[in-house]
């Protein structure tokens, strides 16, 4: 069966076509993405700005004849935190239905983090044990844990990269951030981290910790790990000692500098920083000597649930 997975995040649009059936591994068949950056196309009161609406139409009108033209049957649409947390989310999606025929879901933030742990799990299997899983998007943070392929404790954080810049950073430009700016920064995504820090600590240290989304597999890239190139069965980390050392170095680097880093999107070098600084911070609260970076997140995750649940109609269990 061939199905296309529209993932509007709060940086990129991306229509994944797969072929998969229940009890494989869903393989990827055509990838169609956009730099929507959605995240910063936000007003002063919260909406989603007529430019970032006008290119989410654009975009899923061209995923729909992507989709079509690849022998999709089905489509899965959803949307997460640029939209889920924009004040006119309603209006965007009916514009976007009305002018594409497509209805996109939003994903609350808990079934974001629990489905990105359903694909880490299903990556990892059972020999992972208990599994901690960490999600650095555009708009936020997801963090799930847990011993089977449900999570124990899964929860979202207004802390994703694209979201830290637009906030913290936009006025920077093309010199560098400001130290004092940068220590209030760092003080806040702590504090914002360690409030429900104790819902996956009471379980104890879990036995595999694992990472997904791009600025982790940049941040990864940039302290040494394989490229991508290599494919996705190359295992990859993310060090916390090397993310230590690197992260003054980032810093201190200016936009150009920073575009010449391996693994690093050139429209996504203002995020660099605002991203390492919650990768550091969530190493450092739950004690993380280390994070393996898992090819599969959310996209699969969706992909996952969706034949779990075909595979019950089909046998009418």
């Amino acid at each position: 069966m061939r199905l296309g997975v529209l993932d509007i995040g709060s940086n990129t649009g991306h229509l994944l076509v797969v072929d998969a059936h229940g009890g494989a591994a869903p393989l990827p068949a055509y990838s169609y993405k956009e730099p929507l950056r959605l995240a910063e196309h936000l007003d002063g009161e919260g909406a989603v700005s007529k430019d970032g609406v006008d290119a989410l139409i654009a975009f899923t009108r061209a995923a729909v004849k992507v989709a079509e033209d690849k022998g999709c049957v089905e489509m899965l649409a959803f949307a997460t935190s640029a939209v889920r947390d924009s004040a006119n989310a309603d209006a965007v999606l009916e514009k976007v239905h009305k002018r594409s025929g497509v209805r996109i879901q939003v994903l609350p933030g808990e079934d974001e983090a629990r489905l990105t742990f359903l694909a880490v799990r299903r990556w990892f299997g059972w020999s992972a044990g208990r599994l901690a899983v960490f999600d650095i998007g555009g708009g936020s943070l997801e963090i799930a844990a847990g011993a089977d392929e449900s999570p124990d404790v899964a929860w979202s954080l207004p802390l994703g990269a694209a979201r830290l810049a637009r906030d913290w950073f936009s006025d920077a430009g093309e010199a560098g951030i400001d130290e004092d700016r940068l220590k209030k920064l760092r003080r806040s995504i702590r504090a914002e981290i360690a409030r429900d820090a104790g819902n996956l600590l009471r379980a104890g240290a879990p036995d595999r910790a694992a990472a997904t989304s791009k600025t982790f597999r940049s941040l990864a890239r940039i302290t040494g790990a394989a490229p991508s190139s290599e494919g996705p069965l190359v295992p990859r980390s993310l060090e916390a000692a090397a993310l230590t050392h690197w992260l003054p170095k980032l810093i201190e680097m200016d936009r150009e500098e920073l575009r010449r880093l391996p693994g690093v999107s050139p429209s996504r070098t203002h995020q660099i920083v605002p991203g390492a600084l919650v990768a550091e911070a969530v190493m450092d609260i739950f004690d993380l000597p280390a994070l393996e970076v898992c090819p599969w997140a959310l996209r699969e995750g969706v992909i996952l649930e969706r034949f779990d649940q075909i595979s019950v109609l089909d046998t009418g269990v």
